[in-house]
């Protein structure tokens, strides 16, 4: 298969700076490396999209079974700060 691509200047010279480096044999090579590297970063969007999904899944089912109290931020923060204390004066 071929197939004629029309890229923005910076893009062109971004492939040629690859090529050019000589980690690539073509441009065809860069755009291939350069395809697999966005579809796995898609996969890892898909997945981390999941697990949250899952997270909030979870988290609703903890307040429906009644899991989940109120929350005491000033206690939290205080607790945060005697922590911060101790870690720095160490």
């Amino acid at each position: 298969m071929s197939l004629n691509v029309s890229l923005p200047i910076e893009l062109e010279n971004r492939v040629r700076q690859h090529v050019a480096s000589g980690l690539y044999g073509s441009a065809s090579e860069v755009i291939r490396e350069a395809l697999r590297l966005f579809e796995a970063y898609q996969s890892l969007q898909a997945a981390n999209l999941a697990q949250l999904q899952s997270d909030l899944a979870k988290g609703l089912a903890d307040v429906q079974a009644g899991r989940v109290g109120p929350v005491d931020m000033a206690a939290i923060k205080a607790q945060g700060r005697v922590v911060l204390q101790t870690d720095t004066s160490a």
